[in-house]
């Protein structure tokens, strides 16, 4: 049996009925660029994920930096970010010209420790980023509470977090700002690059509106730099097919990652725990395993296809090796990445796909056990 870490095709098979007439429909008019269908699916994302505005841009990396570069974040400022995420985070801090300053995560669900954060404020810091990663809220109550006290922005990386609630609140309108990615392998993902800003505050969604199209408010007419990053027209109306089907393909996963945590945990694998309270929409399931590298291969030779979110945290990536690190050495990322290990998942996965990536983590882990002397 042949399980990839994500299966692509097989979801475009099954809504391939709803999708074509959305792009002829898009084609038959000629409205490529920011056109109804875009507002549509700006209205209908803002609606989704409780916040009063939506504004479509160019991908996820786009979002990040078009929220900070709103909210007024540029050079000799700081933010600070989980150096535990991929790399897009960071860079949208740079774009600006920030400096980002990266925080140890939290080992139970590689968010960022908020018991670290009050220690990494200067008078520089100007935002907080904190990632929903892998689908996974982070602490936002407490984020929120040191944000008021220190005034800083907060601006919710929720790019692998579509759906996923922290208590009632959907994630993306808790802070000033939340920045989704709209890449194929999301929880949503149109056929392409795209990304979305959500927010309540009316007076940013102006800003980032007028931001995304060069900065116009009247065609030719640019009182500041501005950008090209707007999301296509093609892909808000493939992005408002797939939407309608976000909620169940949401349960799907939670599905495939229950069937994982009973098998998996019962023998003895450190599987996802799911907070208190949390909505975890599992972008990625990830396990922790100490021969991660060897059981990589010993599965893909099985069929198997899992994948590593992230092998090498952003401390040790070569732009950012003289950034300020909350810890010093930040510990638990420093371990955790060579452990961690994504296993297969996306919503068609079936129960017989779920067992036997199961039963190969098992064989594989009680025949290292066996040989342990």
């Amino acid at each position: 049996m042949v399980v990839p870490l994500v299966d692509l095709v097989i979801q475009y098979r099954n809504i391939r009925e709803e999708i074509l007439p959305a792009i002829e429909k898009v084609m038959s008019r000629g409205a490529f660029i920011l056109g109804e269908e875009l507002g549509l699916f700006e209205e209908e994302f803002a609606r989704y994920c409780g916040g009063s505005h939506c504004v479509g841009v160019g991908s996820g990396t786009d979002a990040l930096f078009l929220a900070l570069r709103a909210l007024g974040i540029g050079a000799g400022d700081e933010v600070l970010l989980p150096a535990n995420t991929f790399v897009a985070t960071a860079f949208a801090v740079s774009f600006t010209g920030a400096t980002p300053v990266f925080v140890d995560v939290d080992r139970k669900d590689y968010n960022i420790d908020v018991t670290l954060i009050e220690g990494a404020i200067t008078d520089r810091t100007r935002a907080i980023i904190p990632v929903h990663l892998y689908g996974q809220p982070a602490e936002m109550g407490e984020i929120m509470r040191l944000a008021k006290k220190y005034d800083l922005r907060v601006v919710e990386d929720a790019c692998q977090a579509h759906g996923a609630r922290y208590g009632f609140r959907p994630v993306g309108a808790i802070g000033d700002a939340g920045c989704f990615s709209f890449y194929p392998g999301k929880n949503l993902g149109a056929y392409g690059d795209g990304g979305a800003i959500v927010t309540n505050r009316a007076d940013l969604a102006e800003k980032i509106r007028h931001l995304r199209n060069y900065a116009q408010k009247e065609k030719n007419v640019h009182p500041v730099i501005g950008y090209n990053s707007r999301l296509d027209s093609l892909q808000a109306a493939i992005l408002r097919v797939k939407l309608r089907h976000l909620e169940t393909w949401t349960e799907n996963r939670r599905a495939a990652a229950k069937l994982y945590d009973e098998r998996l945990w019962k023998a003895g694998i450190d599987v996802p725990k799911e907070k208190s309270g949390c909505r975890h929409v599992y972008h990625l399931y990830v396990i922790q395993h100490d021969a991660r590298d060897e059981l990589i291969r010993v599965m893909r030779d099985k069929g198997v296809f899992c994948g590593i979110h992230y092998p090498l945290p952003l401390h040790r990536q070569e732009p950012y090796r003289l950034v300020r690190k909350i810890p010093r050495n930040l510990p638990v990322s420093s371990e955790v990445c060579g452990k961690i290990v994504s296993l297969p998942m996306f919503p068609e996965l079936t129960a017989e796909q779920v067992d036997h990536v199961s039963r190969e983590i098992i064989h594989f882990t009680n025949g290292k056990m066996e040989r342990i002397p």
